[in-house]
């Protein structure tokens, strides 16, 4: 449920208040970037995935099943990390994105007509028709 403009303005007001009383404690609170944290995760990602490859293949080579397995398990293991990292920056670009500086960046505000039709389940737009067809034919 998104803030009204009130809620928001006071909350704006009480961050510059937490900065100005006490910067330290505000910049330890501040979350970080998502987007650093993704870049360095996917960074973690690819290189545990070229061990895995290099692992698999020394096995291969060395005919060393058990380092042939254990290369496939962190390759796999690399590769869930990446999707899971990916899915992380996406749950949190549409929760809001703090920013370098600090400020909380929400995401654009849709149409509240919109937004709400977007999170209605299917039966409650089913029923709404159903609805609307019925006092149409003055039942």
């Amino acid at each position: 449920m998104p803030l009204s403009e009130h809620e928001q303005r006071l909350l704006e007001q009480m961050e510059r208040a937490l900065y100005a009383e006490d910067p330290k404690f505000a910049s330890s609170l501040r979350g970080r970037d998502p987007r650093s944290n993704f870049r360095r995760r996917m960074a973690l990602a690819v290189l545990g995935f070229v061990v895995g490859v290099v692992a698999l293949m020394a096995g291969l080579v060395a005919q060393i099943v058990p380092v042939s397995v254990l290369g496939f398990v962190v390759m796999l293991a690399s590769a869930f990390f990446a999707i899971t990292s990916y899915r992380q920056l996406g749950s949190a670009g549409r929760l809001g994105v703090v920013d370098t500086g600090g400020a909380v960046r929400r995401p654009q505000q849709q149409a509240p007509a919109r937004k709400a039709r977007d999170h209605r389940g299917l039966m409650e737009k089913l029923e709404e028709r159903w609805n609307k067809r019925r006092d149409e034919n003055g039942r």
